[in-house]
């Protein structure tokens, strides 16, 4: 494996947008030789200033007209659900952050990148600078510590959650450091519904200050259910920011009709397709049947939920790897069984139309990775929505507008001296 270190033809290279293999041809060197530079050994100064000089060079009309009308960086990356919708608008991705390993092998399998995928984000947001210069930031930050389970969890084990946690509370200000570095010229934000009613309220108005007030970004935020596009209620907040005042108006932002939606039936495989181990074992039917029953008796209405062709599904979530409750399809006088990890990818709209989809991780990891991703053509149509807005807000070839780089200082809520509950 190579070195993450960040080397100056790294650096040069991906300014430039090109491939190692692109470079080893610019510079007239092997790929090998391109590979060694990369990893931090000898590069000749002429072969830097080449570098520097196509870096810095301005298009001819003929690569204009083929260039990536602007670039984006990908944190938190998943497994690439929002470089998706942002990679059919044109843009060309120069840089990706993903920590868990499994969802860097799904990513890798199904992109081909001019760059290496970083890891934990911390180690960028403390040296801004390790990241390329970029238009447009895509982060879909942890949701964890917001979303209703989390909190649900951390409250009955007596831990933090939210801005007062350790981890995932505290990596949306990771990504306001690289904003606040680079002043990219738009992001988009990523999270669970409940994120707006985290603590009150407290912590999405803790977010909008940052991004608004000590940024400096103009801010907007919609909920979006994914019926419209896929068989699925799942419901999340994109927050749409840009660095100059534009016409964009999210609210006006037209969805298609959720009723005329897709069905179960639409991305199931034929029977005859299925895996039997997919069917539940008569122990874990039985067991979920029983945990149903109880929590009838107490008049509530945990356990798990049964779906048909004609249906639409509840929210898929990184448990289902466990016993699938939440999505259990009915196999009329059979048990009924889990979806399939292709059927999950469909989905969430990852594969989808002339798009596939590969999987090469286990059933579990391949279960979390969809639980945790957005669902692509939500973000497909976000990205439409907002390509002409990006277009005008930076110069065509995908060169950033320069501003004042005043970087202001990111204020993280102070963490208290005791436990957050005692």
């Amino acid at each position: 494996m190579r070195s993450s270190k960040r080397t100056e033809f790294s650096s040069l290279r991906q300014q430039a947008c090109l491939t190692i293999e692109q470079a080893a041809d610019l510079l007239e060197v092997s790929v090998r030789t391109a590979y060694r530079y990369e990893d931090g050994g000898r590069v000749s100064r002429l072969a830097l200033r080449t570098l520097r000089e196509h870096a810095a060079a301005p298009m001819s009309a003929g690569q204009e007209k083929n260039a990536a009308p602007f670039r984006f960086i990908d944190l938190f990356a998943g497994i690439g659900g929002l470089r998706l919708g942002f990679e059919a608008i044109g843009g060309r991705c120069v840089f990706t952050s993903e920590w868990d390993p499994n969802a860097q092998k799904t990513y890798s399998l199904n992109f081909r990148s001019n760059h290496e995928i970083g890891g934990d984000i911390r180690e960028y947001s403390a040296d801004p600078g390790k990241v390329p210069e970029h238009d447009v930031l895509l982060a879909g930050f942890p949701c964890q510590a917001f979303s209703i389970a989390g909190v649900s969890k951390k409250n009955s084990l007596k831990r933090p959650h939210g801005f007062l946690c350790d981890t995932q509370g505290t990596l949306f200000f990771d990504a306001a450091q690289i904003i606040a570095h680079h002043r990219p010229a738009a992001f988009i934000l990523e999270n669970v519904k409940n994120l707006e009613r985290h603590d009150g309220g407290r912590t999405f108005g803790t977010i909008l200050n940052v991004l608004r007030n000590e940024l400096g970004y103009h801010v907007q935020h919609r909920v979006i259910s994914s019926e419209p596009w896929v068989p699925q209620r799942r419901e999340r907040i994109f927050i749409v920011g840009f660095r100059e005042p534009t016409e964009f108006d999210f609210a006006a932002v037209e969805l298609p009709d959720a009723s005329a939606g897709p069905k179960l039936k639409d991305i199931l495989q034929p029977h005859e397709e299925v895996d039997p181990k997919y069917t539940l074992t008569p122990r874990l039917w039985q067991y979920l049947q029983d945990y149903r029953a109880k929590h009838q008796a107490k008049g509530n209405g945990f356990g798990y939920s049964l779906f048909g062709p004609d249906d639409v599904a509840r929210t898929l979530s990184a448990r289902y790897y466990k016993d699938g409750s939440e999505v259990l399809i009915d196999q009329p006088g059979k048990r009924p069984r889990r979806l399939t990890p292709l059927e999950c990818a469909r989905l969430m709209g990852f594969d989808r139309g002339d798009r596939r989809w590969r999987i090469g991780v286990s059933d579990t990891q391949a279960y979390r990775q969809f639980g945790n991703a957005v669902v692509v053509p939500v973000v497909e149509h976000v990205a439409k929505a907002i390509e002409p807005h990006i277009r005008r807000a930076v110069v065509p070839g995908g060169q950033p507008l320069q501003k004042d780089r005043i970087v202001p200082t990111i204020t993280r809520p102070a963490r208290p001296q005791t436990p957050a509950y005692a």
